[in-house]
């Protein structure tokens, strides 16, 4: 039952639940075994004779794998934030189930087409582009940002959303043009929890296609290795691709990871916001705008004045320790 316990709790196939539940399953049984074992002793009778070394044997056997199990409880559930996990459904697998519902049931309305699709230009009112935004949360992917622009975020935070690869591409020229011309734009940028993901700050700071050469406040929301580590219910991916990106990371990227982030993500492991719900997304991205403007520097914020050595601009950035 151990072994079963422990194989499950390993499993990359097993939902990081039931994961959760078989480690502590093994606390249980390490507690009971070990209870079992000094009360069995206690109320030995010891006579003295040669069959008493068998009451010891039989104890420190019980004892031990007690121990074991108890210890291979806990070691199990501080390993669930490191433990990558597959999919049970490939992509494929998945299309052709969606295909074959909407055959049956119709058209998924809600469901958004590849970002790639959308790129007629669209024009915007002379009288609008006159007008800058307050804030802007550029995103690591056009999947995500074309999910906060169909959830009317921009709309209901006053604010433009847009993805470090150039989406929306109708109006990103434009856009970005309206956000230059305000010298108090805040930026949140938002991103995976990937070797790609966390360099997104260094490229809104030093690429003269965004803010290099403006002086702008950079909220970090996420997503961090660190966000990863303090939670038990993310779904955690591995490749080796990812791991081959970690080691390549540069210097600038490495000073805000602790040590042991570094070693998550030279493990190969990353998380996706496309793994989150879209309401629990929006939830997420909405309450750290709202905790960023009452934020003071204290215990759930780290507060980084960076001078970026390729411009001349001095850039503040704000990087949230807790995700959501």
């Amino acid at each position: 039952m151990i072994f079963a316990c422990y194989r499950i709790s390993n499993s990359a196939s097993t939902p990081r639940k039931i994961r959760n539940r078989n480690a502590r399953f093994l606390q249980v049984i390490g507690g009971f075994l070990l209870a079992y074992g000094i009360l069995s002793l206690l109320f030995s009778p010891i006579e003295g004779s040669g069959s008493d070394w068998l009451i010891f044997f039989k104890f420190a056997i019980t004892i031990i794998v007690g121990m074991l199990s108890f210890y291979l409880g806990i070691r199990q559930l501080r390993r669930q934030s490191t433990l990558s996990q597959s999919f049970s459904v490939t992509p494929s697998q998945f299309q052709t189930w969606l295909e074959r519902w909407q055959q049956i049931n119709g058209t998924v309305e809600p469901l958004l087409p590849p970002p790639n699709q959308e790129r007629l230009p669209t024009s915007i009112n002379p009288d609008i582009t006159a007008y800058s935004f307050d804030r802007v949360v550029v995103c690591d992917s056009a999947t995500i940002a074309q999910l906060l622009i169909a959830n009317n975020f921009h709309f209901e935070n006053n604010c433009a959303v847009l993805s470090i690869t150039g989406y929306p591409q109708g109006i990103f020229s434009t856009v970005l043009d309206m956000l230059r011309r305000n010298p108090e734009l805040k930026v949140y940028a938002l991103h995976n929890a990937s070797p790609h993901g966390i360099t997104l700050i260094h490229n809104l700071q030093t690429s003269s296609n965004w803010f290099a050469d403006s002086t702008v406040t950079i909220y970090d929301l996420g997503l961090l290795p660190r966000h990863v580590l303090n939670s038990r219910n993310l779904f955690i991916q591995s490749s080796p691709q990812s791991a081959e990106e970690a080691e390549q990371l540069g210097l600038v990227a490495r000073l805000d990871l602790s040590g042991e982030e570094f070693a998550w993500l030279k493990s190969g492991n990353f998380v996706e916001l496309e793994s989150f719900t879209p309401q629990r997304l929006l939830q997420i991205v909405t309450q750290g705008i709202n905790r960023s403007q009452i934020s003071t520097g204290g215990r759930d914020s780290v507060f980084i004045d960076v001078e970026s050595e390729s411009s001349s601009s001095d850039v503040y950035l704000v990087a949230s320790d807790s995700f959501g």
